[in-house]
């Protein structure tokens, strides 16, 4: 049974948790700037959106359920006064869907106020729970079942404000080395803005420049929106400030770089800069080698919109096959608090995407695709491209077989539920009803990106993780064998 807010097709495919912004310019709307912010990290997070505005003497949180342009409206966005902002899109991966998670989360100390935006998932934090017991002792901080927010984001929160009696800066300094698995923070007092990457720097985060002022945000596509030029990647175990002073920085650990490899196939925008290479053009050229790994003789290359198009380019132009467009997909279909009814339902994927009869009819096609995660959306796509007149569908993946759980702020399926770990490639194939189905290899994957394996995390294809997780998590989610670095 769906519930409001699930994908029609039962399979929403990979989601990550959450896009982070953050901005100090005095004199600027830094509310509205923090609202196309998050607009251009919308795919990050469809969940709940909000903000934390300050004016320097206090912060003010506005948050709620639904899309960026579904929570904030002119009226709200002109009540928010201040030179200082942090702003937060949620999906959760840790946490239910309820307005008590949405972020930023907030918490007051007797000195100043907290307001903090998480991407990422933490992978010790019953460890960070028992620290926080220590910690608080007599005081009355609650405990993590019992705060607002049951996310790891509010447990850090609160280990920061227990931690604050020499000021923000040198609590973070205490909190943030405790801390294990992926983290791109954006937090703040009622004067000065912070930003924080763990050391491995799984998830992207960078810094940039307004005229008067500094953006911190996920994406650099968030950074052009608001007309901010890029300065540099946060660098993996760094914390930066931002007050009357200018930028300050200082490393609170050691570099281990292990970027997520699935940023470049899915979760980035194409227009965003990661380790500076545009994420279209490692798209294409994973195309282009799963093209050569991987050829098949048809009539033409379309894409899965709008994930699977730039790879699809890249493999037309490597295989010498006509690209063309053969699905077009409905813009306005995302989330939704209206329930479908039965006879809705059974639309599935056609809700998102129709074949053109016209260009496919008769074609032998490669369907070009960034991903299977459970398999039902390409089973129905197959289905449904034979019946709009397609004589072969011939799949081919711009990524391994997802086989293992992510831990650190990817939504995939248990291992349990991942169609890759129990069926061989001809077994997969046959469910989805294609003719012929190929991945590209996790070298010639890595290869496209321009990176070396060792500085990529490729946990979700080959089970290597790069930070130890503890055996309780690793059961619950199906693994059968205990992975690191």
């Amino acid at each position: 049974m769906l519930s409001p807010g699930d994908d029609w097709t039962d399979d929403p495919g990979p989601r990550d948790a959450c896009g982070v912004f953050g901005v100090w310019a005095p004199g600027e709307e830094v509310a509205k700037l923090t609202y196309f912010g998050l607009y251009a990290l919308q795919h990050r997070g469809q969940e709940s959106a909000g903000m934390a505005v300050s004016n320097g003497e206090r912060i003010m949180v506005f948050k709620d359920m639904g899309l960026v342009s579904q929570v904030f409206d002119e009226p709200t966005l002109n009540s928010l006064h201040g030179f200082m902002a942090v702003g937060h899109c949620r999906y959760s991966t840790t946490g239910a869907s309820t307005w008590d998670n949405a972020q930023p989360t907030f918490r007051g100390t007797r000195d100043f106020g907290l307001a903090l935006g998480h991407n990422g998932n933490l992978t010790n934090t019953d460890e960070l729970e028992a620290w926080l017991g220590e910690s608080v002792a007599e005081a009355e901080v609650p405990r993590k079942n019992r705060m607002d927010s049951t996310s790891d984001t509010a447990l850090v929160t609160a280990l920061l404000t227990v931690h604050a009696e020499n000021g923000l800066r040198e609590a973070a300094l205490t909190v943030l080395p405790r801390l294990q698995g992926a983290f791109c923070l954006v937090f703040s007092n009622e004067r000065t803005l912070f930003a924080a990457r763990d050391p491995q720097g799984i998830h992207p985060l960078v810094l940039g420049r307004l005229s008067n002022g500094w953006v911190v945000a996920s994406e650099t596509a968030a950074l052009d929106i608001v007309g901010a030029s890029l300065i540099r990647e946060v660098e993996p175990g760094e914390l930066i400030w931002i007050d009357e002073s200018g930028l300050n920085s200082t490393r609170f650990a050691e570099a281990d770089p292990k970027g997520c490899l699935f940023e470049y196939v899915y979760l980035a925008r194409p227009d965003t800069l990661i380790s500076d290479r545009r994420v279209h053009a490692v798209r294409v050229e994973i195309g282009r080698t799963l093209a050569l790994e991987s050829p098949v003789d048809a009539d033409l290359v379309i894409p899965t919109p709008e994930s699977g198009t730039p790879s699809a380019i890249g493999y037309a132009e490597a295989s010498g096959i006509p690209y063309g467009i053969g699905l077009v997909k409905n813009s306005y279909v995302g989330r939704t608090f209206i329930q479908p009814s039965q006879t809705i339902r059974q639309l599935g994927i056609r809700l998102k995407l129709n074949p053109i009869r016209d260009i496919i009819e008769g074609k032998r096609l490669v369907v070009v695709d960034d991903s299977i995660v459970r398999g039902n959306t390409q089973r129905a796509l197959v289905k449904m491209l034979r019946e709009a007149g397609a004589a072969e569908v011939h799949v081919r993946i711009s990524s391994p077989p997802v086989q293992w759980p992510c831990f650190f702020g990817i939504d995939f399926a248990t291992r349990a539920e991942l169609i890759a770990p129990g069926l061989s490639m001809d077994e997969i194939c046959r469910s989805i009803g294609a003719d012929s189905l190929a991945y590209i290899s996790l070298e010639g994957l890595t290869a496209s990106t321009g990176i070396s394996g060792r500085r990529l995390c490729r946990a979700c294809f080959d089970g290597v993780y790069p930070v130890p997780i503890p055996a309780g998590r690793a059961e619950q989610m199906g693994l059968e064998r205990k992975f690191g670095c």
